[in-house]
């Protein structure tokens, strides 16, 4: 066999690569920064290990955190070495590992052969269960809630024993804890576990085995880890675990590129390395093969202001290329607009736009872009998840829409009946569809002529019958209120938006902004009609998977991949950084957020171009904005500043004057007209707010008491235009519109 330094793939590598390579024994640290070939050093490394007999396929244990990146590098590393790569029976993921693991012992931690594994599905549906009998009401305690609760706890490597009062008071009035306890009994129960188990009951049968982790200690002679920064404690501990005896471990990973706290990584593992691991080497990748020097320098002076990082600088030895540029837009309409015409001038230029992405800090932000895109006949794909009026949160809002349009659409009906839960079940829901087929009426009208019947249980009747009289109300209100008005009229009184405000998993605060700029998106159109007209078009348009396509995605989901041009838009504080995150985790989140601007800068490998916006319409209403903090660090020898829209100011970005702005006769943005109406100030965005509304006074007042058809007697807490804010003692407060209340006697 070929010594290491004769493969050509050794060869290729710089002096620290190869450094990292030829390491022998202790643990090492290879911090990769972005674009510095960390793979092709732990493939290399990897090979080296079996070419010179250190260990045989078996004694490594190799772990990345996708199946996609674990078989790329069972890909490369039989490029290299052949057949011996099917011995690697340890390469894989941490979950598929624990499972291996487990596999062996499943009774040592309460578990029989063949157990199964629960996918998310099967979780939700035990939890429910668990939810019922413990008699606690799933519309303000969902399962969803629990189950982000119990895998955060499992990403902490803790048991049900292990809980604090603290954290297991947070749910349901203090019965987090134990209703944890009982998911974990009743798994056993199943002979099941979830994927948080197979980490975590490793630790246990570690623990509570000595044998069996020092036989597995002596196994494991070399570890390899890939992205160690994304490593949550749980993870950490069962490495540090494995590692016991030979000390043998390398990770790989990039604290600069740390972004997944919200689902358990924890940047300090990678931090504390040193002190973990006693006398462990570091070695830094810091050639850079990926982007240009300018991009690299205003990527690398951002990254600086970060207090808790190692601190490398990447370099690349190609010329400093074009810098980054920072523009100005008047509005998010604006952005759009600059983007795509430049998108589509590139496209016209022969550039390949599967060269091309767009990074978004949230999902909201792709609405306006999808728009664009659909309008100027540009193809594009989203990456990690579904196009903006793909999403089910927008799909159920158009049912609704479509149905207090037309109440004899069934489709739409069947899709919201029990969106939010009305108590209406499978069996009732199959009579409704029978009876409409079997009579040939539409889903409605069936519904209206079984509540008059028996076959229907009287409190489902109860439910069934308020729904009819709300659809009706809705047709009858659709003539007389404008249309995006309407739009958020029936999304709050069908309890759609007061769902997703009590929805406490991880994603339901995205799915809330979303509908937000839904709301945003209506009211260009004439009607309701008319946007769902154009979301018809939207839907069928570019179904051809074939063909170069610009990448639209989140800056989360951009790690890993690389373009020649990147487009950065909204870096406006409160969008990035986002203000959710700040207000959650203060200065630790903040600095995640600035690694993620990081990622995004350094995902270019041409041309990286950030954008932000004066003004940007939030909640429904318009806002002014500064630029992000992170656009003012930014080195300036390395950015081009364009904000010719703000008479031609180059200074401190944060010192743009209104002057300056309302100067520009020429201006031609969509929001121009609106723009001359208001100011940045909130004083002036409250005016126009007044010179736009229609009929804004209202006959009631804070202190009246008020009687709802569905909550009964309530107190008017505030009054914002036609919403009111009613205290329903024991129904809540909630926020209604005043159509739907009348005083009460």
């Amino acid at each position: 066999m070929l010594k290491i330094d004769e493969l050509d793939a050794f060869k290729k590598l710089n002096e620290v690569q190869k450094e990292a390579v030829l390491h022998d024994n202790g643990p090492l640290l290879v911090l990769a920064g972005a674009g510095t070939g960390k793979t092709g050093v732990l493939t290399t490394r990897l090979a080296r290990i079996l070419m010179e007999n250190m260990a045989l396929p078996g004694e490594i244990l190799s772990v990345t955190f996708t199946n996609k990146a674990a078989n790329e590098m069972k890909s490369r590393v039989g490029n290299l070495i052949g057949d011996m790569v099917t011995g690697l029976k340890w390469l894989g993921t941490f979950h598929s590992i624990g499972a291996q693991i487990l596999r062996q012992y499943p009774e040592k931690v309460g578990l029989k052969n063949g157990f199964i594994i629960l996918d998310t599905d099967d979780q939700l549906r035990l939890l429910k269960q668990i939810i019922k009998e413990e008699n606690i009401d799933d519309k303000k305690w969902s399962a969803k809630g629990l189950l982000s609760l119990i895998d955060n706890w499992k990403n902490k490597g803790l048991s049900p024993n292990q809980i604090s009062s603290d954290d297991g008071d947070y749910f349901a009035n203090g019965k987090g804890k134990v209703l944890y306890k009982k998911y974990q009994d009743q798994l056993k129960f199943f002979n099941a576990a979830d994927f948080g188990d197979l980490i975590l009951e490793c630790i246990r049968l570690f623990n509570e085995n000595p044998d069996i982790l020092e036989s597995f200690q002596n196994r494991f002679k070399y570890m390899l880890v890939d992205e160690y920064q994304d490593t949550n404690t749980s993870q950490y501990t069962l490495l540090k675990l494995l590692s016991g005896k030979w000390k043998n471990i390398c990770c790989v990973g990039d604290d600069d590129q740390s972004i997944y706290s919200w689902r358990g990584a924890e940047v300090t593992n990678i931090l504390k390395f040193e002190k973990d691991f006693l006398d462990s080497k570091i070695i830094r990748l810091e050639q850079n093969y990926r982007s240009t020097g300018n991009i690299l320098a205003a990527a690398s002076k951002l990254i600086e202001a970060n207090e808790s990082r190692f601190g490398k600088t990447l370099w690349t030895s190609s010329n400093g290329g074009e810098k980054v540029s920072v523009t100005s837009t008047w509005d998010g309409e604006e952005e759009a607009r600059i983007i795509t015409d430049e998108i589509e001038q590139q496209s016209l230029n022969k550039k390949n736009l599967d060269e091309v992405a767009i990074l978004v800090r949230a999902s909201f932000q792709m609405r306006e872009f999808e728009d664009r895109f659909v309008s100027i006949g540009l193809p594009y794909k989203v990456i990690g998840g579904p196009r903006f009026y793909e999403r089910k949160e927008i799909r159920d809002a158009n049912a609704y829409f479509r149905l207090a349009i037309q109440p004899n659409d069934s489709l739409a009906l069947e899709r919201i009946l029990n969106v939010p839960k009305r108590g209406i079940g499978e069996t009732t829901l199959k009579k409704i569809k029978d009876y409409a087929k079997n009579n040939n009426i539409p889903t409605i009208d069936s519904i209206r002529d079984l509540i008059k019947t028996s076959e229907i249980k009287p409190k489902t009747k109860i439910s069934l019958g308020h729904f009819i009289e709300l659809t009706e109300r809705w047709n009858d209100l659709i003539a007389e209120r404008n249309h995006y008005e309407m739009a958020e009229i029936i999304l709050e009184d069908s309890g759609y938006l007061e769902m997703l405000r009590n929805d406490d998993t991880i994603t339901a605060a995205g799915r809330l902004d979303n509908i937000k700029e839904l709301f945003r998106s209506i009211e260009p159109f004439e009607s309701l009609n008319a946007y769902l007209e154009h979301i018809s078009l939207v839907m069928e348009i570019d179904k051809n998977p074939e063909g170069n396509k610009v990448s639209l995605m989140t800056l989360h989901a951009a790690k890993g991949l690389e373009f020649d041009y990147v487009f950065l838009p909204g870096w406006e504080e409160g969008v990035f950084p986002n203000q959710r995150s700040l207000d959650e985790g203060g200065v630790k989140s903040l600095e995640e957020e600035r690694r993620l601007a990081y990622v995004g800068i350094t995902r270019a490998k041409i041309k990286s171009s950030i954008f932000y916006a004066a003004n940007r319409k939030m909640h429904n209403q318009w806002l002014s904005s500064i630029p992000s903090r992170f656009v003012n660090e930014l080195p300036e020898d390395n950015i081009e500043v364009n904000l010719s829209h703000f008479s031609g100011n180059k200074g401190n970005f944060t010192d743009i004057k209104e002057d300056d702005i309302f100067d520009q006769s020429d201006y031609s943005t969509p929001g121009w007209e609106r723009a001359k109406i208001q100011s940045l100030s909130n004083k002036r965005i409250q005016e126009e707010e007044k010179i736009i509304s229609v009929d804004t006074n209202s006959k009631f007042s804070p202190g009246m008491l008020v009687m709802h058809k569905k909550f009964g007697k309530g107190k008017i807490e505030t009054v914002d235009g036609k919403k009111l804010t009613i205290s329903f003692g024991d129904n809540g407060i909630r926020k209604v519109m005043e159509n739907f209340v009348d005083i009460a006697n």
